[in-house]
């Protein structure tokens, strides 16, 4: 019931926040696909608490197991099975959880739902959680660098009102990675630490955005109607804790636009197909266009609050609560793994999509261009 996403490149996450580990099982990554513990963890590392100081203190050093799934360093193309261990729970910091629901966060619907839930970090619902999804992210991204070149970068722009300059068309990981903040704008980034540490110490808590770019994703990739690459997209960012919006392109700007002015036209390149402009983020049609797939998501300030708020106790008793233990005043620097891992889980599936109708494609038109796959061939 909701653990598991992807058509061909599934993924299943599974753990709770306060339990013995949490993982991921990647089914359908093809065989041949060089992949090692290594390949995984500097995409944890980038997720992980405790790694700067205006990030939860959290100990934890997500080490990942690779259970099954590969031989010899290369995957085989059978179930890849990660293991990530918990380590540092404090499980008494939520004793108050038990009884009563934190404002905006689930633990009020889960009971609706269920009629019962692990209060303990929020089990499931935790941003602990995402973990899975980044190791199996890394999984994706191997895949999709190894056989089509694709490269992904996501980049913290907002935070709160302070919004930094970046480029998508030349923004690099190196830079993102330069600030603790994750914003390759390094005065811009200043503020933002300087804006979530004071925050932090006021007890409250900020929002922000982060912009994405994926590169070199090839013409075709996608489908019509409701499995529109976008629709995709936006389900699996949106599927992410704390998400609040999501916009491609042009996005909700382009509302501002006429017709004429928001239109991206195309001239050869070379004898390759191109748009002068990229208002489309490079997906026309559900589809994509060969243009860098550039987009955007929204997060909300971190629901937990270090001050006392409104609240009612699972017997229906108002009363009041405020956060305890370690918590991020801001999600936004370690949520750019997040995104970057949940586009290329997208993309992996749409890839291997795309090869299954291959074979009996059409004949493409000069410039639209296949994959290169393990073999260094073309398809």
């Amino acid at each position: 019931m909701g653990n598991t996403t992807g058509t061909l490149f599934r993924v299943t996450t599974w753990g709770e926040s306060h339990g013995k580990a949490i993982g991921a099982v990647v089914d359908g990554c093809p065989p041949l696909i060089p992949l090692s513990e290594a390949d995984i963890q500097p995409d944890l590392d980038r997720r992980a608490p405790g790694q700067s100081a205006i990030v939860t203190q959290r100990k934890e050093s997500d080490t990942v197991q690779i259970l099954s799934g590969t031989f010899d360093g290369v995957t085989l193309g059978t179930p890849i099975s990660l293991l990530i261990p918990n380590e540092d729970q404090r499980s008494g910091d939520y004793r108050e959880v038990e009884r009563k629901y934190r404002p905006s966060h689930a633990d009020f619907t889960y009971d609706a739902k269920y009629g019962t839930r692990d209060y303990r970090g929020g089990g499931r619902t935790s941003a602990r959680e995402t973990a899975a999804r980044v190791a199996a992210g890394a999984v994706a991204r191997k895949f999709l660098a190894r056989s089509h070149d694709v490269e992904i970068v996501a980049w913290v722009a907002t935070v709160h009102d302070i919004t930094g300059d970046a480029d998508p068309a030349t923004v690099t990981r190196d830079e993102v990675d330069q600030t603790i903040v994750r914003c390759p704008d390094v005065d811009a980034a200043s503020r933002m630490v300087e804006a979530i540490q004071s925050a932090r110490k006021s007890g409250d808590s900020l929002g922000g955005v982060i912009g994405c770019v994926v590169r070199r994703c090839p013409p075709g990739w996608g489908a019509p109607v409701f499995d529109r690459l976008e629709a995709n997209l936006a389900g699996a960012m949106l599927s992410l804790p704390a998400t609040k919006g999501f916009e491609i392109g042009s996005g909700f700007a382009g509302t501002r636009m006429t017709g004429l002015a928001h239109n991206d036209p195309f001239y050869m390149d070379g004898g390759r197909v191109r748009t002068r402009s990229n208002r489309s983020g490079g997906v026309q049609g559900g589809i994509t266009n060969g243009e860098a797939v550039e987009f955007r998501v929204a997060f909300k300030p971190v629901a937990t609050v270090m001050r006392e708020q409104e609240t009612v106790t699972r017997d229906g008793v108002e009363s009041t609560i405020a956060g305890r233990g370690r918590h991020d005043a801001c999600v936004l620097p370690r949520a750019v793994a997040l995104v970057e891992a949940m586009a290329a889980l997208v993309l992996a599936d749409h890839a291997l999509r795309h090869a299954a109708i291959a074979p009996d494609a059409p004949p493409r038109p000069a410039g639209w261009g296949w994959g290169r796959f393990p073999d260094g061939g073309e398809r």
